[in-house]
């Protein structure tokens, strides 16, 4: 049966309001609960934060302060929507743990987005990124188990392999060279239209986090690892934004905004086992409907369009779940794109750039010595310790030269 968002009633969005009490929330069992009701909870504290930031700049950006206290009750609704999900969060979850999930998360819900995806431009631009976030996983997994003695694999429930993907000493390109070029979401599926939203609200997360925790890691090598892997997600984030289509207005924007929060609160619904959590993504997606039926009032009344207007066809599509088994698709896109980059909009061959490309000069800079670039040390130290990488396989790593376990490749993507 179809979900037609703005056919369903909806509470005013006042009554969402809640005590400080009611937003602390039981944490999870960060040793019990499914890594896939983890990887929800970071996705929609990921769609919140960026239903807050728009809401931010919105605010700066509009000269109308009736229009404005509209967008700051709803504002503030999100903002506690937000905090009962980071309240989810177990104190005794390390940093690190948590960048599993936030890594294991990034894998998933790109192939995920990126194996319904119309568009073969922007199932390009999930696959091209996908290889970065896997060699991320792989690298970080290395890291918790030399630091803490901690298995990935089992965080990961041997959901997601732990192997190499394009080495991130490769990742590193010019910004001209994220620039993507922005849908036209008046011609483009409406399932391009929530994977762009989709994506860039995950990503942008895992850039914040990274940027906000990688200084508080208890070692150097950390520190420099969450500090280089960082500079790859800003990267990430910078491509998929370019995505989203540059002629909504603030209030379309706004509406789309709601859009997604909505399908996304009713996908996680459908999707979750744990029935506590069940409940809090219920009780939010009925928040999120008053905010989305205030959004399409908002546009009504100050721009005198209708809600039809920017979707036609309101009905949600295909939940998005978590449940798929991505790994032989990983492989595939690990196999065919990891010798790939990106050159202004496009994506080509590493080995079809010329030397003079400032993909070479930039990336230099950047790293230095290669044998000094911390996702390259990272694995050298834990090859020092134990002889071998740690590696989740169910096959050896379809790139030859990442199939070697004593060695660290630091050429594939750059040429070599």
């Amino acid at each position: 049966m179809s979900f037609d968002p703005f056919k369903q009633k909806t509470k005013p969005v006042c009554d969402a309001f809640e005590c400080w009490k009611e937003l602390l929330v039981k944490p999870y069992d960060k040793l019990k609960t499914d890594p896939y009701t983890k990887l929800r909870i970071i996705l929609m504290n990921g769609t919140e934060f960026e239903a807050n930031w728009f809401s931010h700049q919105f605010s700066r950006h509009c000269g109308c302060n009736d229009l404005r206290r509209e967008i700051a009750l709803l504002r503030r609704v999100e903002q506690q929507q937000q905090k009962k999900l980071s309240a989810l969060k177990p104190v005794d979850e390390t940093v690190l743990e948590t960048t599993i999930g936030y890594e294991q998360l990034a894998v998933e819900l790109t192939a995920n987005l990126a194996r319904r995806e119309k568009d073969p431009y922007v199932k390009m631009t999930l696959d091209f990124a996908l290889l970065e976030d896997f060699d991320h996983l792989y690298r970080f997994s290395n890291m918790l188990m030399h630091d803490m003695n901690i298995d990935a694999t089992d965080l990961v429930a041997k959901r997601t392999e732990i192997t190499p993907g394009r080495p991130t000493i490769a990742e590193h390109r010019f910004p001209e060279d994220d620039v993507r070029r922005a849908c036209d979401f008046k011609k483009a599926d409406p399932v391009t239209r929530l994977n762009t939203a989709i994506i860039t609200a995950a990503e942008q997360q895992t850039m914040n986090f990274y940027m906000n925790v990688g200084n508080t890691y208890p070692t150097e090598e950390g520190k420099k690892l969450f500090l280089e892997i960082a500079m790859i997600e800003e990267q990430h984030v910078t491509q998929y934004g370019c995505l989203m289509d540059t002629g909504c207005t603030w209030l379309t924007g706004l509406l789309e905004h709601e859009y997604t929060e909505c399908y996304l609160y009713y996908s996680c619904a459908l999707d979750e086992k744990d029935a506590r959590i069940k409940k809090i993504w219920e009780a939010l997606l009925e928040q999120e409907l008053s905010h989305l039926h205030k959004a399409a009032e908002l546009l009504e009344k100050y721009e005198k369009r209708d809600y039809s207007s920017v979707f036609p066809s309101p009905a949600f599509p295909e939940p998005l779940t978590f449940g798929k088994d991505n790994i032989p698709y990983i492989r595939k896109v690990l196999a065919d794109t990891v010798r790939m980059t990106s050159k202004k909009e496009d994506y080509v061959k590493v080995a079809d750039l010329k030397k003079e490309d400032v993909f070479f000069e930039h990336n230099k800079k950047v790293n230095g010595r290669a044998g000094e670039v911390p996702s390259h040390k990272v694995i050298e130290s834990y090859l020092s310790a134990h002889g071998e990488d740690l590696r989740f396989e169910t096959e050896p790593n379809p790139v030859p030269e990442l199939a070697c376990r004593t060695r660290d490749n630091t050429t594939v993507g750059l040429g070599g």
